[in-house]
């Protein structure tokens, strides 16, 4: 018989990001994306950046993951992530300012290509950030602050 929940860790170098039981879990491995569910294969891949989803049976919770590691194990899937923040967590007019001047910066005349590569993965990783948090819950006009640890 198989589990109807897999045990979900998502942890950056800092700090842990998320501990919580999943139905299923949603990573953007290099590639495109890896669908997990409960009984999954053990599995040892590279990440690559955007957004990890995961259901915990009562709602979808979102997670901007950025590089790193995934091991799904028996039961068990750990994200190492070089980077992750939580929807809730993210700081929109930060992330829309860093997109702004990161674009600016790749766009501007003369600039050297490595600093106008590095600009434009910048403004990308920005972008992922105002996705992920567009999907975090909102309750009236302001964004909840941050109560799921999970």
């Amino acid at each position: 018989m198989l589990p109807d929940s897999i045990a979900l860790e998502i942890v950056t170098p800092e700090r842990r990001v998320v501990r919580a039981n999943a139905v299923e879990v949603q990573v953007p491995a290099q590639d495109g994306f890896l669908g997990i569910l409960p009984g999954h294969a053990p599995l040892l891949s590279a990440m690559g950046q955007g957004e990890l989803s995961y259901r915990d049976g009562h709602a979808t919770h979102y997670v901007a993951v950025f590089g790193g590691y995934i091991e799904i194990l028996a039961g068990r899937v750990i994200v190492l992530a070089e980077a992750a923040e939580r929807a809730e967590d993210i700081d929109v007019a930060r992330a829309a300012g860093s997109k702004e001047r990161s674009e600016k910066t790749a766009a501007t005349p003369g600039t050297q290509d490595d600093i106008a590569a590095a600009a434009r993965a910048s403004a990308a990783r920005a972008d992922i950030r105002l996705q992920v948090a567009s999907r975090a819950p909102h309750t009236g006009s302001q964004r909840p602050e941050a109560v799921h640890t999970a």
